[in-house]
């Protein structure tokens, strides 16, 4: 489970003495205490790793999007730190799916959904998010998605 092994990082990086990764490992925990609780209340709770890598993934996107920021800004060293964090978290995703299969993926589903246009674009990455979200990078499928139906 991934869960474990951000745990095990946290107990690594404490005896390593690496500051920087047991910080970045103890924002997961904190994130993913944080849907933990919201999960309290849900009426159906996915599988654990899904969840991991659903909250991972946020954290991935808000990383970038902070490092397009600050470099924009010019403010290179703010940007290294965000990077250095976007490494850790990276550490524990699954391999994502190269671009070939991805859109391999994409073709097989608008066939089966019988989409033919950009109005079927939301079954298809339903569909899409349903059977292959913990592997794709759902803003890039999206383009990707919004080219094969057009």
């Amino acid at each position: 489970m991934i869960r474990e092994q951000v745990k095990s990082a946290q107990v690594e990086a404490m005896k390593a003495g690496d500051k920087e990764k047991l910080a970045a490992v103890r924002l997961i925990l904190a994130k993913l205490k944080d849907r933990d609780i919201e999960l309290r209340t849900a009426t159906s709770v996915p599988d654990d790793d899904a969840v991991v890598v659903d909250v991972l993934q946020k954290m991935v996107k808000q990383r970038r999007e902070s490092i397009e920021m600050f470099k924009s800004g010019g403010r290179d060293e703010l940007a290294a730190k965000e990077e250095a964090e976007l490494a850790v978290i990276e550490g524990f995703l699954p391999a994502q799916m190269s671009e070939d299969d991805t859109r391999a993926a994409i073709e097989a589903i608008k066939a089966e959904v019988g989409a033919t246009s950009v109005k079927d674009m939301g079954k298809v990455m339903a569909v899409l998010k349903e059977r292959h979200g913990s592997v794709i990078d759902m803003s890039k499928a999206s383009g990707l998605v919004k080219a094969a139906l057009a």
